[in-house]
């Protein structure tokens, strides 16, 4: 997939989870957070040409990330981001957590993908 693709994609998974969390199906609401956000991350490495086909590799992205933008919100999103990964196994989210989370992971996705922006 190219940079735009997984931009779209993104953008794409996030609706898809707010339409799955009013449907109450916070298990499918959960991978597709994930999803969203593992796009995002996917979209800006492949501008960096930076690996990015597994977990840690999408991890060492947000790092360097968090580096090249000197902005620690960068990791705490993506970790958001791996609770609802986590979440869609072992449904564990209280739904104070996702409250909380789901705002957090909407941010990550949106300040992601605005480094793909050419004036930045």
């Amino acid at each position: 997939m190219e940079c735009e693709e997984h931009g779209r994609t993104a953008r794409q998974f996030l609706a898809a989870s707010d339409e799955e969390f009013a449907a109450g199906d916070h298990l499918q609401a959960s991978e597709k957070l994930w999803g969203a956000a593992s796009h995002a991350v996917m979209a800006a490495a492949v501008l960096r040409d930076w690996p990015c086909r597994t977990h840690r590799e999408l991890k060492n992205a947000v790092e360097r990330l968090t580096e090249e933008r000197a902005d620690a919100e960068f990791a705490a999103g993506f970790y958001a981001a791996e609770n609802f990964h986590r979440n869609f196994y072992h449904d564990e989210m209280e739904p104070y957590q996702i409250e909380i989370d789901r705002p957090r992971v909407h941010r990550f996705v949106d300040r992601v993908l605005a480094t793909l922006a050419p004036d930045d």
